[in-house]
């Protein structure tokens, strides 16, 4: 396979029906990359600000994502003033997947189907209906 090197460059590369496996991208703007009809399994993506993302009519199975947010302090770019925009996650099958050590304060789940949710062990059900019966 030929490598192609483009360093300290601008190019606007237009890629339709090619095999670039194994390429890498590093220190680069990539803004309003557009990717349709493609195969990226194995693809990691770090350091990367990746502000207004939207992912649609993806095959997330198997996906990591971790240590999201903005940096924490320590870091060469941590402000303490930032605050994270909000996330929106719609229309996703998130069934059987964990949510761990994650800040989840002022989340809103709404018409979704929480049949065997669990908070810290508890069902999510149980917790509805305990509310309920208070009231």
């Amino acid at each position: 396979m030929q490598t192609l090197n483009i360093i300290n460059d601008q190019k606007q590369l237009n890629v339709r029906e090619a095999n670039l496996a194994g390429s890498k991208i590093t220190m680069a703007c990539i803004n309003d990359l557009v990717m349709n009809d493609v195969s990226a399994t194995n693809v990691k993506i770090t350091n990367a600000n990746l502000s207004d993302l939207e992912i649609e009519g993806a095959q997330l199975g198997g996906a990591y994502i971790h240590n999201i947010g903005m940096p924490p302090k320590g870091h060469p770019f941590y402000d303490e003033t930032a605050k994270q925009r909000p996330l929106k996650f719609e229309d996703c099958d998130l069934n059987g997947s964990t949510i761990t050590n994650c800040d989840l304060s002022n989340v809103e789940i709404t018409d979704c189907d929480t049949t065997g949710t669990k908070i810290n062990g508890i069902l999510v059900d149980d917790l509805l209906k305990a509310y309920k019966s208070a009231w």
